[in-house]
């Protein structure tokens, strides 16, 4: 019999360059993290993705007219290595996200612990688990979106591949689509390898112009996928109520 793959040891994460990321994320809005998880992670998280009892809700994209593909909410508990990225999420991007909000006005401050935040989440009346896993087959895709789930929001969501794009899959590439005040929309295009990680805005992000501080809003979205079959983790970290 095949070894299981290790959900349950947070402990086997990468360990992030926190300062770095941020560095990265305040000069060009998102931030690469190589190698986050490991191929026996991503084949974990992957066969996870038929066992309902691990979800709390699944979503058609086609019916509600989101793209081509579906994808599947975590219920609590949640694994322990998806429940240990959120946390690290959280907390190694709360100084920035603090600082942002002070920049933009909104949604801050951030308390430090993931915790606290998420209690402060539950208080509002958003109690349920964001963080997801979608699965895309020939021709599948995701229009472009931002993760706004109600009152509470983190300005700051992680995608993470679990399949090896020309391996697994062609085309279903990541995009972000940056958009200015009085100019013309900008897309990054990403190919993320597997467990490789993409910490980007879920909303806006402040930029420096020549008279002062303005807003620039994001979406995401991926392209079509030409063959064979992608996988994705998404940790997005404010809770939701539906």
């Amino acid at each position: 019999m095949l070894p299981q793959p290790r959900l349950d040891v947070a402990d086997d994460l990468r360990p992030i360059d926190w300062p770095a990321v941020r560095a990265e994320l305040a000069r060009q809005g998102w931030a690469r993290l190589p190698e986050l998880l490991s191929p026996a992670m991503c084949t974990g998280l992957k066969g996870l993705y038929g066992n309902d009892s691990r979800y709390r809700k699944t979503v058609d994209m086609a019916r509600h007219r989101f793209g081509l593909g579906q994808y599947r909410y975590f219920d609590y508990p949640l694994p322990p290595l998806v429940a240990r990225l959120r946390e690290a999420l959280y907390e190694g991007l709360h100084p920035l996200a603090t600082e942002w909000a002070a920049r933009l006005g909104h949604w801050g401050p951030y308390p430090t612990r993931f915790a606290d935040y998420t209690a402060r989440c539950h208080r509002a009346g958003a109690r349920l688990p964001t963080p997801l896993v979608l699965r895309y087959g020939p021709g599948g895709y995701n229009t472009l979106h931002q993760d706004l789930f109600g009152t509470e929001f983190f300005p700051f969501q992680l995608v993470v591949g679990l399949s090896e794009p020309g391996q697994d899959y062609g085309g279903g590439e990541f995009v972000l689509v940056e958009q200015r005040p009085r100019s013309q929309s900008a897309a990054q295009v990403f190919t993320l390898a597997q467990g490789e990680g993409l910490v980007f805005p879920s909303h806006s992000r402040p930029v420096e112009g020549t008279r002062g501080t303005y807003r620039v809003a994001l979406r995401h979205g991926v392209s079509p996928v030409v063959w064979g079959e992608r996988y994705a983790l998404g940790i997005v970290c404010h809770e939701t109520n539906s």
